[in-house]
């Protein structure tokens, strides 16, 4: 019964492959022995099935046999800056699924700047490697900013920003989205490790982050930034296809545990579109509800600036 639920799984997910082509050569056995396989005429040994599950990221949740409890994945945790390029690489492993634009969907719950925004190679998202290697560093605290020179950024970055880019993407607000990088930037001027001429430009920098975004809600339909002010984000994030949902809950700054699992990503779903219910849309609201909320945050920038 098990191996006939990950066999149905398997076909779902390759659509009109050859399902004996892709077992012979994800296990590295025959055609024969694949065909054996399928036809249930022989058993997966638990290795394979494993190898399979992994492979084809398809949740082992559905043969515990009870809608309560969970298998899931996390992240390995951040405290150097290579454990931290690989967070992004295997994040490009894990997400490589979604490739196909035409029918993903993303849902992110920003209580932050969503991340995909603050990995490229700019001087924000180089003060925001290095905020997150001071607090995640347990060994020592880095120099000052401007002495910052450790590789944080790597093509893999860019790939993973761009998959994100082409998405279908719901991004959930409110004005206080932003607070954590204001905060970030007053509190490393205030204890002298960020110089002011970088605060100026780490303040331009986001500030040009936002008016991007502000654009992409005028002229990119693929994008949408709903403001709702009733609920605390978490940064939650939703990944969907007609293939597979992959639900990331925060348990850390950068660790996150990961879910394939239908029913709790169909769940985390509803909410999201009752979120979006109780929300304004800043793609379809109008100027004058779209100006408002950016120049709150325009505003949040500007006296940041000025209490420096």
């Amino acid at each position: 019964m098990y191996q006939e639920a990950l066999l149905k799984e398997i076909r779902r997910k390759i659509g009109v492959k050859s399902l004996n082509d892709e077992i012979a050569n994800i296990l590295n056995i025959s055609y024969d022995a694949a065909h054996r396989r399928t036809s249930l005429k022989a058993k997966f040994s638990f290795e394979e099935a494993l190898e399979l599950a992994k492979y084809y990221q398809i949740s082992l949740d559905q043969f515990l046999g009870t809608e309560n409890q969970l298998v899931v994945k996390r992240t390995q945790p951040v405290r150097t800056t290579k454990d931290l390029l690989s967070y992004f690489e295997s994040s490009l492993k894990i997400l490589n699924v979604f490739q196909d634009i035409t029918h993903s969907q993303v849902f992110y719950s920003a209580k932050d700047i969503p991340f995909f925004y603050t990995i490229s190679d700019s001087i924000l998202s180089r003060f925001k490697f290095y905020v997150w290697m001071n607090l995640l560093n347990q060994d020592k605290f880095l120099s000052p900013f401007h002495e910052f020179n450790l590789a944080y950024h790597s093509p893999k970055n860019d790939m993973l920003v761009q998959l994100y880019e082409k998405q279908n993407v719901t991004e959930i607000w409110n004005d206080t989205t932003i607070l954590s990088a204001l905060r970030q930037i007053n509190f490393y001027f205030e204890i002298g490790l960020l110089k002011r001429n970088d605060a100026d430009l780490i303040l331009e920098n986001l500030k040009e982050l936002l008016k991007d975004l502000e654009n992409k809600t005028l002229e990119k339909p693929n994008f949408q930034i709903f403001v709702n002010d009733l609920v605390i984000l978490n940064n939650s994030i939703l990944f969907k296809n007609e293939y597979q949902n992959s639900f990331f809950i925060p348990f850390s700054m950068f660790g996150y545990m990961m879910t394939n699992d239908e029913m709790t990503c169909q769940d985390s779903l509803s909410y999201f579109e009752h979120q979006i219910k109780n929300s304004k849309s800043l793609n379809t609201s109008g100027n004058r509800e779209r100006k408002i909320f950016f120049n709150k945050m325009y505003k949040q920038i500007e006296n940041v600036k000025e209490t420096l």
